[in-house]
Protein backbone atom coordinates (compact mmCIF):
# COMPACT_ATOMS: atom_id res chain seq x y z
CA UNK A 1 0.00 0.00 0.00
CA UNK A 2 1.23 3.17 -1.22
CA UNK A 3 1.54 5.72 2.28
CA UNK A 4 2.91 8.91 1.10
CA UNK A 5 5.15 10.11 -2.05
CA UNK A 6 7.67 12.97 -2.30
CA UNK A 7 6.63 15.55 -4.95
CA UNK A 8 9.67 16.87 -6.50
CA UNK A 9 8.40 19.95 -8.96
CA UNK A 10 10.88 22.07 -11.55
CA UNK A 11 9.69 25.17 -13.15
CA UNK A 12 11.19 25.90 -16.93
CA UNK A 13 10.15 29.40 -18.92
CA UNK A 14 9.93 28.32 -22.50
CA UNK A 15 8.74 31.12 -24.95
CA UNK A 16 5.45 32.74 -23.17
CA UNK A 17 4.53 30.15 -20.75
CA UNK A 18 5.44 27.42 -18.36
CA UNK A 19 5.92 24.13 -18.07
CA UNK A 20 6.39 22.77 -14.80
CA UNK A 21 7.25 18.92 -14.37
CA UNK A 22 6.18 17.36 -11.04
CA UNK A 23 7.41 14.06 -9.99
CA UNK A 24 6.24 12.06 -7.08
CA UNK A 25 8.14 9.14 -6.12
CA UNK A 26 6.48 6.41 -4.05
CA UNK A 27 7.92 4.93 -0.57
CA UNK A 28 6.88 1.53 -1.42
CA UNK A 29 7.74 1.37 -5.07
CA UNK A 30 10.34 3.60 -5.96
CA UNK A 31 9.03 4.38 -8.75
CA UNK A 32 7.67 7.64 -10.30
CA UNK A 33 4.64 9.35 -11.64
CA UNK A 34 5.25 11.81 -13.80
CA UNK A 35 2.73 14.86 -14.52
CA UNK A 36 3.02 17.47 -16.79
CA UNK A 37 1.31 20.80 -16.71
CA UNK A 38 1.20 23.83 -19.03
CA UNK A 39 0.10 27.05 -18.06
CA UNK A 40 0.49 30.45 -19.24
CA UNK A 41 0.62 33.56 -17.31
CA UNK A 42 -2.27 34.19 -15.13
CA UNK A 43 -4.43 31.27 -16.72
CA UNK A 44 -5.01 27.79 -14.38
CA UNK A 45 -3.25 24.53 -14.56
CA UNK A 46 -4.01 22.24 -17.21
CA UNK A 47 -3.07 18.25 -16.69
CA UNK A 48 -1.99 17.18 -19.96
CA UNK A 49 -0.86 13.58 -19.13
CA UNK A 50 -0.19 11.14 -16.54
CA UNK A 51 2.10 7.87 -16.90
CA UNK A 52 3.80 6.10 -14.83
CA UNK A 53 7.43 5.08 -15.55
CA UNK A 54 10.88 4.47 -14.09
CA UNK A 55 13.02 7.30 -13.14
CA UNK A 56 15.28 6.23 -15.63
CA UNK A 57 15.72 10.01 -17.04
CA UNK A 58 15.80 12.33 -14.69
CA UNK A 59 19.04 14.30 -14.13
CA UNK A 60 19.16 17.03 -11.35
CA UNK A 61 19.53 20.32 -13.12
CA UNK A 62 21.68 23.61 -11.58
CA UNK A 63 18.41 23.97 -8.98
CA UNK A 64 17.47 20.91 -7.26
CA UNK A 65 13.63 20.07 -7.30
CA UNK A 66 11.85 20.88 -4.11
CA UNK A 67 10.66 18.20 -2.23
CA UNK A 68 7.13 17.70 -0.11
CA UNK A 69 6.04 14.88 1.41
CA UNK A 70 2.01 14.53 1.84
CA UNK A 71 0.04 11.61 2.28
CA UNK A 72 -1.82 10.22 -0.27
CA UNK A 73 -5.39 8.40 0.30
CA UNK A 74 -8.03 7.45 -1.82
CA UNK A 75 -9.41 4.36 -4.59
CA UNK A 76 -7.42 4.61 -7.57
CA UNK A 77 -5.18 2.31 -8.77
CA UNK A 78 -2.85 2.16 -12.14
CA UNK A 79 -0.98 -1.11 -13.32
CA UNK A 80 2.66 -0.71 -14.37
CA UNK A 81 5.00 -3.33 -15.41
CA UNK A 82 2.65 -6.33 -14.25
CA UNK A 83 2.32 -4.33 -10.76
CA UNK A 84 -0.61 -2.85 -9.35
CA UNK A 85 -0.43 0.81 -7.99
CA UNK A 86 -3.36 1.16 -5.56
CA UNK A 87 -4.64 4.50 -3.37
CA UNK A 88 -2.78 6.82 -4.81
CA UNK A 89 -5.31 9.74 -5.63
CA UNK A 90 -5.13 12.49 -3.06
CA UNK A 91 -8.46 12.26 -1.50
CA UNK A 92 -10.07 10.57 1.66
CA UNK A 93 -12.56 12.07 3.69
CA UNK A 94 -12.66 9.49 5.94
CA UNK A 95 -8.58 10.34 7.05
CA UNK A 96 -7.06 12.95 8.91
CA UNK A 97 -3.53 13.80 9.53
CA UNK A 98 -3.27 13.73 13.15
CA UNK A 99 -1.22 17.28 14.56
CA UNK A 100 0.14 17.52 18.49
CA UNK A 101 -0.22 20.15 20.67
CA UNK A 102 -2.72 22.17 18.47
CA UNK A 103 0.28 23.05 16.32
CA UNK A 104 -1.59 22.04 13.05
CA UNK A 105 -5.26 21.16 11.73
CA UNK A 106 -5.84 17.53 11.29
CA UNK A 107 -8.45 17.67 8.27
CA UNK A 108 -7.64 15.84 5.12
CA UNK A 109 -5.14 17.27 2.71
CA UNK A 110 -6.88 18.03 -0.54
CA UNK A 111 -10.90 17.60 -1.39
CA UNK A 112 -11.06 17.32 -5.07
CA UNK A 113 -7.70 16.50 -7.94
CA UNK A 114 -8.74 19.51 -9.52
CA UNK A 115 -6.38 21.92 -11.60
CA UNK A 116 -6.80 24.63 -8.58
CA UNK A 117 -5.14 21.96 -6.39
CA UNK A 118 -2.74 21.08 -8.80
CA UNK A 119 -2.17 25.05 -9.32
CA UNK A 120 -1.45 25.00 -5.25
CA UNK A 121 0.46 21.83 -5.46
CA UNK A 122 3.14 23.75 -8.11
CA UNK A 123 3.14 26.76 -5.61
CA UNK A 124 3.90 25.17 -2.83
CA UNK A 125 6.95 23.85 -4.89
CA UNK A 126 8.10 27.46 -5.47
CA UNK A 127 9.32 30.62 -2.87
CA UNK A 128 6.86 32.74 -4.07
CA UNK A 129 2.91 32.13 -3.40
CA UNK A 130 2.24 36.04 -3.03
CA UNK A 131 0.00 36.05 -6.18
CA UNK A 132 -1.38 33.15 -5.33
CA UNK A 133 -2.67 34.12 -1.76
CA UNK A 134 -3.80 37.92 -3.42
CA UNK A 135 -5.97 35.61 -5.70
CA UNK A 136 -7.50 33.15 -2.94
CA UNK A 137 -8.40 36.39 -0.72
CA UNK A 138 -10.56 37.32 -3.65
CA UNK A 139 -11.80 33.89 -4.05
CA UNK A 140 -13.35 34.34 -0.35
CA UNK A 141 -15.57 37.00 -1.59
CA UNK A 142 -17.04 34.82 -4.40
CA UNK A 143 -20.21 34.23 -4.90
CA UNK A 144 -19.74 30.93 -5.61
CA UNK A 145 -20.08 28.40 -2.84
CA UNK A 146 -17.09 25.99 -4.39
CA UNK A 147 -14.98 29.06 -5.13
CA UNK A 148 -15.29 30.01 -1.66
CA UNK A 149 -14.45 26.48 -0.50
CA UNK A 150 -11.27 26.11 -2.78
CA UNK A 151 -9.28 29.36 -1.76
CA UNK A 152 -10.58 28.49 2.27
CA UNK A 153 -9.02 24.68 1.42
CA UNK A 154 -5.84 26.48 0.03
CA UNK A 155 -5.04 28.80 2.44
CA UNK A 156 -5.29 26.76 5.43
CA UNK A 157 -2.68 24.45 3.31
CA UNK A 158 -0.73 27.37 2.57
CA UNK A 159 -0.65 28.54 5.97
CA UNK A 160 -0.48 25.08 7.33
CA UNK A 161 2.72 24.03 5.33
CA UNK A 162 4.44 27.23 5.46
CA UNK A 163 4.91 29.63 8.55
CA UNK A 164 5.80 32.59 6.94
CA UNK A 165 2.62 32.51 4.85
CA UNK A 166 0.60 33.41 7.70
CA UNK A 167 1.39 36.57 8.15
CA UNK A 168 1.10 37.37 4.46
CA UNK A 169 -2.05 35.52 4.15
CA UNK A 170 -3.42 38.08 7.27
CA UNK A 171 -1.68 41.05 5.84
CA UNK A 172 -3.80 40.17 2.40
CA UNK A 173 -7.32 40.69 4.34
CA UNK A 174 -8.38 36.96 4.98
CA UNK A 175 -9.13 37.37 8.44
CA UNK A 176 -12.21 38.97 8.32
CA UNK A 177 -14.14 36.68 5.30
CA UNK A 178 -12.69 33.35 6.98
CA UNK A 179 -14.52 34.77 10.17
CA UNK A 180 -17.38 35.09 7.81
CA UNK A 181 -17.03 31.65 6.69
CA UNK A 182 -17.01 29.93 10.18
CA UNK A 183 -20.76 31.44 10.33
CA UNK A 184 -21.81 29.21 7.02
CA UNK A 185 -24.81 26.74 7.16
CA UNK A 186 -22.48 24.28 4.80
CA UNK A 187 -20.72 22.58 7.62
CA UNK A 188 -17.72 21.89 5.31
CA UNK A 189 -17.48 25.68 4.92
CA UNK A 190 -17.12 26.53 8.12
CA UNK A 191 -14.79 23.33 8.81
CA UNK A 192 -12.48 25.11 6.40
CA UNK A 193 -12.89 28.38 7.77
CA UNK A 194 -12.43 27.18 11.31
CA UNK A 195 -9.23 25.11 10.50
CA UNK A 196 -8.02 28.50 7.98
CA UNK A 197 -8.16 30.41 11.57
CA UNK A 198 -6.73 27.89 13.52
CA UNK A 199 -3.46 27.68 11.40
CA UNK A 200 -3.51 31.84 11.07
CA UNK A 201 -3.62 31.92 15.21
CA UNK A 202 -0.31 29.23 15.41
CA UNK A 203 1.38 32.78 14.71
CA UNK A 204 1.96 35.36 17.86
CA UNK A 205 1.58 38.18 15.34
CA UNK A 206 -1.88 37.12 14.38
CA UNK A 207 -3.44 36.47 17.67
CA UNK A 208 -4.67 40.19 18.60
CA UNK A 209 -6.02 40.70 14.78
CA UNK A 210 -8.13 37.88 14.75
CA UNK A 211 -9.97 38.39 18.07
CA UNK A 212 -10.27 41.85 17.71
CA UNK A 213 -11.92 41.06 13.80
CA UNK A 214 -14.54 39.06 15.91
CA UNK A 215 -13.45 35.46 15.60
CA UNK A 216 -14.38 34.41 19.13
CA UNK A 217 -17.69 34.17 19.18
CA UNK A 218 -17.66 32.24 16.04
CA UNK A 219 -15.69 29.48 16.53
CA UNK A 220 -17.58 29.11 20.16
CA UNK A 221 -20.58 28.53 17.97
CA UNK A 222 -18.70 25.96 15.63
CA UNK A 223 -17.55 24.07 18.81
CA UNK A 224 -21.95 23.25 19.67
CA UNK A 225 -22.73 22.96 15.73
CA UNK A 226 -19.60 22.21 13.66
CA UNK A 227 -18.38 18.98 11.80
CA UNK A 228 -16.28 17.19 15.02
CA UNK A 229 -13.27 17.83 13.04
CA UNK A 230 -14.50 21.43 13.20
CA UNK A 231 -15.24 21.36 16.83
CA UNK A 232 -11.17 20.46 17.26
CA UNK A 233 -10.06 22.92 15.62
CA UNK A 234 -12.28 25.11 17.02
CA UNK A 235 -10.80 24.36 20.49
CA UNK A 236 -7.23 24.79 19.32
CA UNK A 237 -8.03 28.29 18.26
CA UNK A 238 -10.02 29.25 20.88
CA UNK A 239 -6.65 27.77 23.00
CA UNK A 240 -3.99 29.45 20.34
CA UNK A 241 -6.20 33.25 20.87
CA UNK A 242 -6.32 32.15 25.40
CA UNK A 243 -2.35 32.72 25.07
CA UNK A 244 -3.25 36.60 25.04
CA UNK A 245 -3.96 36.91 28.61
CA UNK A 246 -6.69 39.38 27.77
CA UNK A 247 -8.29 37.22 25.44
CA UNK A 248 -9.03 34.27 28.07
CA UNK A 249 -12.00 36.20 29.91
CA UNK A 250 -13.63 37.27 26.38
CA UNK A 251 -13.71 33.45 25.50
CA UNK A 252 -15.48 32.59 28.67
CA UNK A 253 -17.90 35.44 28.62
CA UNK A 254 -18.61 34.30 24.94
CA UNK A 255 -19.75 31.07 26.09
CA UNK A 256 -16.75 28.51 25.53
CA UNK A 257 -16.49 26.69 28.32
CA UNK A 258 -20.23 24.77 28.40
CA UNK A 259 -19.13 23.45 25.13
CA UNK A 260 -15.47 22.68 25.64
CA UNK A 261 -16.50 20.71 28.73
CA UNK A 262 -19.11 18.52 26.53
CA UNK A 263 -16.12 17.87 23.74
CA UNK A 264 -14.24 16.78 26.85
CA UNK A 265 -17.06 14.49 28.19
CA UNK A 266 -18.01 12.70 24.94
CA UNK A 267 -15.79 13.65 22.45
CA UNK A 268 -13.06 11.02 20.87
CA UNK A 269 -9.47 10.91 22.16
CA UNK A 270 -7.95 13.84 20.12
CA UNK A 271 -11.08 16.07 21.13
CA UNK A 272 -10.76 15.76 24.23
CA UNK A 273 -7.07 16.00 24.83
CA UNK A 274 -7.77 19.37 22.43
CA UNK A 275 -10.50 20.35 24.93
CA UNK A 276 -8.64 19.59 28.21
CA UNK A 277 -5.53 21.36 27.06
CA UNK A 278 -8.12 24.38 26.37
CA UNK A 279 -10.07 24.66 29.55
CA UNK A 280 -6.33 24.11 31.13
CA UNK A 281 -5.42 27.78 29.93
CA UNK A 282 -9.00 29.04 30.21
CA UNK A 283 -9.59 28.29 34.07
CA UNK A 284 -6.30 30.32 34.71
CA UNK A 285 -9.07 33.23 35.35
CA UNK A 286 -11.09 32.49 38.32
CA UNK A 287 -14.63 33.62 36.11
CA UNK A 288 -13.99 30.98 34.17
CA UNK A 289 -12.98 28.50 36.42
CA UNK A 290 -16.45 28.89 38.33
CA UNK A 291 -17.92 28.63 34.26
CA UNK A 292 -16.52 24.98 34.08
CA UNK A 293 -17.76 24.56 37.75
CA UNK A 294 -21.90 25.30 37.01
CA UNK A 295 -21.19 23.20 33.78
CA UNK A 296 -20.87 19.83 35.09
CA UNK A 297 -16.95 19.99 34.37
CA UNK A 298 -15.61 17.86 37.73
CA UNK A 299 -18.00 14.88 36.79
CA UNK A 300 -16.16 14.32 33.62
CA UNK A 301 -12.82 14.90 34.88
CA UNK A 302 -13.37 12.35 37.83
CA UNK A 303 -14.74 9.97 35.62
CA UNK A 304 -11.15 10.72 33.00
CA UNK A 305 -9.25 10.29 35.74
CA UNK A 306 -10.77 7.26 37.41
CA UNK A 307 -10.06 5.62 33.83
CA UNK A 308 -6.44 4.51 33.61
CA UNK A 309 -7.09 3.08 30.29
CA UNK A 310 -8.39 6.57 28.90
CA UNK A 311 -4.52 8.05 28.58
CA UNK A 312 -6.15 11.09 29.62
CA UNK A 313 -5.72 10.87 33.57
CA UNK A 314 -2.53 12.94 33.69
CA UNK A 315 -4.34 15.94 31.19
CA UNK A 316 -7.56 15.82 33.70
CA UNK A 317 -5.29 15.97 37.28
CA UNK A 318 -3.56 19.07 35.64
CA UNK A 319 -7.11 20.45 34.77
CA UNK A 320 -8.65 19.50 38.30
CA UNK A 321 -4.95 21.41 39.61
CA UNK A 322 -6.10 24.35 38.40
CA UNK A 323 -9.92 24.61 39.32
CA UNK A 324 -9.13 23.64 43.19
CA UNK A 325 -8.16 26.80 43.60
CA UNK A 326 -11.20 27.92 44.82
CA UNK A 327 -13.82 26.57 46.92
CA UNK A 328 -16.28 25.76 44.71
CA UNK A 329 -14.69 23.55 42.99
CA UNK A 330 -13.08 21.55 46.24
CA UNK A 331 -16.81 21.18 46.96
CA UNK A 332 -17.83 19.98 43.41
CA UNK A 333 -14.27 17.54 43.11
CA UNK A 334 -15.30 15.91 46.62
CA UNK A 335 -18.80 15.45 46.13
CA UNK A 336 -17.77 13.47 42.30
CA UNK A 337 -15.95 10.94 44.41
CA UNK A 338 -12.73 12.66 43.43
CA UNK A 339 -11.08 11.74 46.84
CA UNK A 340 -11.13 8.03 46.68
CA UNK A 341 -9.67 8.48 42.82
CA UNK A 342 -6.93 10.49 43.90
CA UNK A 343 -5.98 8.26 46.46
CA UNK A 344 -6.22 5.61 43.88
CA UNK A 345 -3.83 7.50 41.49
CA UNK A 346 -1.43 7.75 44.74
CA UNK A 347 -1.09 4.30 45.17
CA UNK A 348 -0.99 3.09 41.84
CA UNK A 349 -0.43 5.73 38.89
CA UNK A 350 2.89 6.77 37.53
CA UNK A 351 5.36 9.11 39.27
CA UNK A 352 4.02 12.51 37.34
CA UNK A 353 0.60 11.64 38.43
CA UNK A 354 0.92 10.75 42.07
CA UNK A 355 2.92 14.36 42.51
CA UNK A 356 0.00 16.07 40.35
CA UNK A 357 -2.70 13.81 42.87
CA UNK A 358 -1.33 14.96 45.99
CA UNK A 359 -1.23 18.57 44.75
CA UNK A 360 -4.09 18.02 44.07
CA UNK A 361 -5.17 16.50 47.72
CA UNK A 362 -3.26 18.82 49.95
CA UNK A 363 -5.36 21.75 47.93
CA UNK A 364 -8.26 19.88 49.23
CA UNK A 365 -7.63 19.11 52.41
CA UNK A 366 -5.77 22.39 53.53
CA UNK A 367 -8.73 24.25 55.01
CA UNK A 368 -11.21 21.52 55.62
CA UNK A 369 -11.06 19.05 58.98
CA UNK A 370 -13.90 16.83 57.27
CA UNK A 371 -11.69 16.15 53.93
CA UNK A 372 -8.37 15.43 56.14
CA UNK A 373 -10.50 13.02 58.18
CA UNK A 374 -12.19 11.29 54.37
CA UNK A 375 -8.58 11.26 52.89
CA UNK A 376 -7.45 9.04 55.78
CA UNK A 377 -10.40 6.67 55.71
CA UNK A 378 -10.00 6.26 52.01
CA UNK A 379 -6.33 4.68 53.18
CA UNK A 380 -4.34 7.31 51.44
CA UNK A 381 -1.66 7.69 54.28
CA UNK A 382 0.40 4.21 53.73
CA UNK A 383 0.92 5.48 50.04
CA UNK A 384 1.46 8.99 51.03
CA UNK A 385 4.43 7.53 53.37
CA UNK A 386 5.80 5.21 50.83
CA UNK A 387 5.99 8.25 48.05
CA UNK A 388 7.45 10.36 50.77
CA UNK A 389 10.30 7.55 50.81
CA UNK A 390 10.85 6.82 48.03
CA UNK A 391 9.51 9.33 45.70
CA UNK A 392 11.55 11.84 43.99
CA UNK A 393 12.62 14.93 45.26
CA UNK A 394 10.13 16.86 44.05
CA UNK A 395 7.31 14.49 45.02
CA UNK A 396 9.02 14.71 48.88
CA UNK A 397 8.67 17.95 48.77
CA UNK A 398 5.07 17.70 47.79
CA UNK A 399 3.86 15.22 50.53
Amino acid sequence: MVKSIFICARVIRRGHGWDTHVEMLSHSHSQFINLRFSQLPHQPLSLLHINLAPNLTYKPQHEPPVRILIPLMGTESYTYLGRNFSQLSINDASSSSAFSDCNSDRSGEFATASSQTRRFLITCATENSDDLIRQLVADLHSASLDDQKQAAMEIRLLAKNKPENRVKIAKAGAIKPLISLISSPDLQLQEYGVTAILNLSLCDENKEAIASAGAIKPLVRALSTGTATAKENAACALLRLSQVEENKAAIGRSGAIPPLVSLLASGGFRAKKDASTALYSLCTVKENKLRAVKAGIMKVLVELMADFESNMVDKSAYVVSVLVTVPEARAALVEEGGVPVLVEIVEVGTQRQKEIAVVILLQVCEDSLACRSRVAREGAIPPLVALSQSGTNRAKQKV
